[in-house]
């Protein structure tokens, strides 16, 4: 970052870090401290802290831009995701934040994102708000003191001013809102906007431009954990709602990271050091592990408490249906200390399908587990973007293309070579709706998709065999322990086959169309290996 104010910003932050008006690095404790005395949030009963994020409560993919420059320009993927901004349109919206931190309390942590000191970055946020420090502090990974002692500059900077608004008329862009990654500069600016999982996800935008292109690491929107008694690892792709969080809080293994990795020729690796779930219709019973997760140190965003008692109501989705809540990863009872892994042998594909046509699970081969990367079907849910109100089914390439600068083809090669190298088992599962589309079916059940991936781990779903689909193009399990076989193929469960049958080949079409018109070179053995209309 070159603008004047943002060195005074710098310079201010550095030279005192212990002055007053500076809080650098405090404990949980004092940033919740903080926090409350400063209106930013109320303490459930549960111990936890519960902000509200204001007019935003998911991301805003439409105010957020890649600044264009010379030295990144031919790598970017540049589109509807990464939205080119030129470097004196950032300058002025860098500045002008700096200028409204520097007269202002400033709260700055510093963490790391990469949990293996080899691939990891150091990355320094400044921020307004206590309870923002408090998120960036849980969700990174954190340093220990010698670490922190010879920190040195950082390699990311991020600004955070949700009180700074944009002038879309001299800044360019389309709200008051700006998240801004300068990918050659080592900088990010958050504006406008108070829902933390902007920061969040921007730092992880910047590590999927840094691992793969300074590192050879390929970078994965996905969760992972661990058999604590073979080492087996698992990697589960899939966007926000469908299920990586959850299914990854296996009891009987042990977590690695809940949403992003990095895969480096020795092993997975937890590129952050903390969790954020989504906490709508949370339960312990359901999911006891992430429900006991929500204790001191704990920030919800949006979620809503008695008035009287202060008991959080996860069933409430008054403020949003993107209640979340982050807390670091050591909350959770089953966790790999470390952040590291092996080698996945066990590659799943997440998906909410919200046509009730994809199958719960389904085995992959190479070829198809290539398509369906680069395709990423799923449906976007309620709340996790402004606008969604209900599912919407689309086409998010690694199951995570928000936040992929590179081309998806980069990312696709890199995965490729990972499967040939290790024969990793790839499967298809299917979070979503059966019997039926959105709003005549019904959500597969999580007990149900908690045995399919459990017998996909262990190898026990590859016993009884596969049959194929040949529209899907899927191969189908004929059995599973401990579910109905009837549930496994989704045409048994529509009223009618013939409705099944009309759904599922406008489906297929639609994947055939994706494929057709994204990637018009797609390697044939791979385009083959996607779905096709028998009609």
């Amino acid at each position: 970052m070159k603008p004047t104010q943002v060195d005074r910003l710098i310079s201010r932050v550095s030279s005192d870090p212990s002055a007053e008006e500076v809080l650098a690095d405090l404990s949980p404790a004092r940033l919740v401290e903080a926090a409350l005395a400063a209106g930013e949030g109320r303490l459930a009963a549960n111990g936890s802290l519960v902000v509200d994020t204001g007019a935003r409560t998911g991301r805003s993919p439409h105010d957020r831009y890649v600044v264009d420059d010379d030295r990144v320009h031919d790598m970017i993927c540049w589109g509807k995701v990464n939205v080119p901004m030129s470097r004196d349109a950032y300058v002025r919206i860098c500045s002008g934040v700096a200028g409204y931190l520097y007269g202002r309390r400033l709260y700055v942590v510093h963490g790391l994102a990469g949990a293996n000191r080899a691939y990891s970055r150091k990355v320094c946020v400044i921020c307004e708000r206590a309870s923002q420090a408090l998120f960036v502090h849980q969700m990174l990974v954190r340093p220990t003191p010698e670490e922190l002692a010879n920190f040195g500059d950082p390699d990311i900077t991020v600004l955070a001013a949700p009180g700074y608004r944009c002038d879309p008329a001299t800044d360019g862009t389309n709200s008051e809102a700006a998240v801004v990654l300068d990918l050659a500069g080592g900088g990010v600016v958050v504006a406008g906007t108070g829902y933390s999982g902007e920061i969040k996800k921007a730092i992880f935008s910047f590590m999927n431009y840094l691992l793969p292109v300074e590192n050879g690491v390929l970078p994965m929107h996905c969760s992972a954990n661990i058999d604590p008694h073979t080492g087996d690892t698992a990697v589960l792709f899939g966007l926000s709602g469908t299920g990586k969080t959850t299914l990854s809080a296996d009891p009987s293994r042990l977590l690695i990271g809940d949403d992003e990795h990095g895969w480096a020729p020795e092993g997975v690796f937890n590129i952050e050091g903390g969790c954020y779930a989504k906490a709508i219709d949370l339960s312990p019973i359901a999911e006891p592990d992430i429900y006991e997760a929500i204790r001191f140190g704990a920030v919800c965003e949006n979620v809503i408490l008695d008035e009287a008692t202060r008991e959080p109501d996860f069933a409430d989705t008054s403020r949003t249906q993107n209640t979340r809540v982050a807390y670091p990863i050591e909350h959770i009872k089953a966790v790999r200390l470390g952040g590291t892994g092996g080698v996945p042998n066990v590659v799943l594909f997440l998906t909410c399908d919200a046509f009730g046509v994809l199958p719960p699970i389904a085995r992959l081969s190479r070829e198809a587990a290539m398509y369906h990367f680069l395709s990423g079907f799923t449906s976007k849910v309620a709340g996790t973007e402004e606008g969604i109100a209900e599912p919407q089914p689309t086409f998010s390439a690694l199951f995570g293309e928000p936040f992929m600068p590179l081309a998806p083809s980069t990312y696709a090669q890199m995965l490729g070579e990972r499967i040939d190298r290790t024969r990793a088992r790839v499967y298809l599962v299917n979070t979503g709706w059966q019997g039926g589309a959105y709003g005549s079916g019904y959500r597969i059940s999580l007990a149900v998709t908690r045995s399919l991936v459990a017998a996909a781990l262990s190898g026990d779903i590859d016993v009884a065999g596969y049959d194929h689909d040949g529209r899907l193009n899927l191969d189908i399990p004929r059995d599973c322990p401990g579910v109905s076989t009837r549930v496994l193929n989704p045409r048994n469960m529509w009223a009618t086959h013939e409705a099944y049958d009309e759904a599922a080949d406008r489906l297929a079409a639609m994947f055939e169309r994706h494929a057709r018109d994204r990637y018009p070179d797609l390697d044939a053995a791979v385009a083959a290996a996607g779905p096709h209309p028998l009609t």
